[in-house]
């Protein structure tokens, strides 16, 4: 085992995973260069399409350009980030629309690949092996890769952060963690569920630092601008109304779907809420679960996740990609939720170049979307309802010895490690 990579944890019952085992391996270079051909092209095809790609970071850079004019950022209402993500465009106001156009999906693509590479790394895959060039390819030909390179939006920021923060949780650097996902916040407040991860791993640093770092970047921000009270008055009540008519169509969250076909609004809102609390429940019980700890924490990060993009407004298909990339490197372990069928079979809906009757138009795009979201969010949450009675799951020593090595990590029940339990050389199940 390299350094400072984190150990592969055993099959249950010490029986060899041959298939995590095989997904593990080095992909051949022809392979890995044909799958990254494959996402290339489709950022080719955003690039020189028709339409001029960008158009949501467009949003942020016109934003950022009006600061500069002395006007208030948010006197448009299609900008609907937090103060700190205007400063964070100035740079792109010194470059040209046109090189703007061919740059930004470019670093779109980029920033998800990264995203990626993070969440191999959570389970200590690495990034030329079979999986990797698997996943890889499979973006390609995903529709919900194709809107956030095309659109340019900010999501991209989330994709990155999500894995990244549960990547340094995992080797017990919580309030690095925290700290990331506080950057993140301050950028694009997407990442907001994952403050419930560390009050269930009880990890009251990392929680200041996950809300500390996106209060002082919107305070300091604000006090920079003109009439940020905008923001409350204008941007908040533009975005709790699900955005115009523009918007809307694109948006699969139950309160925006529902309606659509012929739910009344304070019903489709009463049933989303309890959908949203359900998968909340769920969400407590894989942490209550234990096991793999590179498992517990994608999963249970994932479900906090979902749990938002079922109710919140908007929600929309790009949204995924923040919890897909870590669900599919999970396939490495043989108790991941990610084995079952049931939870891919969602996606079909998305595959680029299949055509779905009445659907395939982009005002009802929503109703694919919403299928997406909540398939993978149904089978996520079975899993865990699943495994709620079973606090103990597969626990190696291998994975033991990793965690003590590291001040801040946990036992499965979120304490202190406890260095009493350790055994010889096996599989220990508890």
């Amino acid at each position: 085992m390299s350094a400072g990579h984190p150990p592969r944890p055993a099959a249950p019952g010490g029986g060899a995973d041959l298939f995590g085992r095989w997904l593990r391996g080095r992909a051949p270079w022809p392979v890995l260069l044909a799958a990254l051909l494959v996402l290339a092209l489709d950022v080719v095809r955003v690039v020189q399409g028709p339409r001029t790609p960008g158009i949501d970071n467009a949003v942020v850079v016109r934003a950022a350009r009006a600061l500069l004019d002395g006007g208030s950022p948010y006197a448009d209402k299609r900008f609907l980030y937090l103060p700190g993500a205007v400063f964070a465009a100035l740079p792109q106001t010194l470059v040209a629309g046109d090189a703007l156009a061919t740059a930004v999906p470019v670093a779109a693509a980029l920033f998800v690949l990264a995203g990626v590479v993070l969440a191999l790394r959570v389970f200590g895959v690495r990034p030329d092996s079979r999986l990797a060039a698997g996943v890889t390819a499979a973006l390609g030909v995903f529709e919900p890769f194709h809107g956030v390179v095309y659109l340019g939006n900010w999501t991209v920021l989330s994709a990155v952060a999500f894995p990244a923060a549960l990547l340094l949780a995992r080797g017990g650097r919580w309030s690095a963690a925290g700290g990331v996902v506080g950057a993140a916040l301050a950028l694009k407040p997407m990442l907001v569920p994952l403050l419930l991860l560390f009050v269930l791993a009880r990890r009251w640093r990392a929680l200041a630092w996950a809300v500390g770092v996106p209060a002082a970047v919107s305070l300091a921000s604000a006090l920079a601008m003109p009439r940020p009270g905008l923001f409350f008055t204008r941007t908040l009540p533009f975005l709790m109304r699900g955005q115009d008519a523009y918007a809307r169509p694109f948006d699969a969250a139950w309160p925006s779907v529902l309606p659509r076909l012929g739910v009344p609004e304070p019903l489709a809102l009463a049933l989303a809420a309890g959908a949203a609390v359900a998968v909340l429940l769920c969400a407590r019980w894989r942490w209550r679960a234990g096991g793999d700890p590179a498992l517990r924490l994608v999963e249970c990060a994932s479900l906090l996740m979902l749990a938002a993009f079922l109710v919140s407004r908007p929600s929309f298909q790009h949204y995924m990609l923040v919890v897909l990339p870590s669900l599919a490197a999970s396939l490495v372990v043989r108790a991941a939720a990610a084995r079952s069928v049931w939870l891919w079979l969602p996606l079909l809906p998305e595959a680029a170049g299949v055509t779905w009757p009445y659907l395939d138009t982009a005002r009802r795009h929503a109703f694919r979307d919403v299928v997406l979201i909540a398939g993978v969010t149904a089978a996520l949450a079975l899993h865990a309802w699943r495994t709620r009675s079973d606090p103990s799951r597969e626990v190696t020593v291998s994975t033991r010895i990793y965690a003590l090595g590291n001040r801040e990590s946990v036992r499965a029940d979120g304490g202190p490690p406890d260095r009493a339990r350790d055994a010889p050389d096996r599989t220990e199940t508890r």
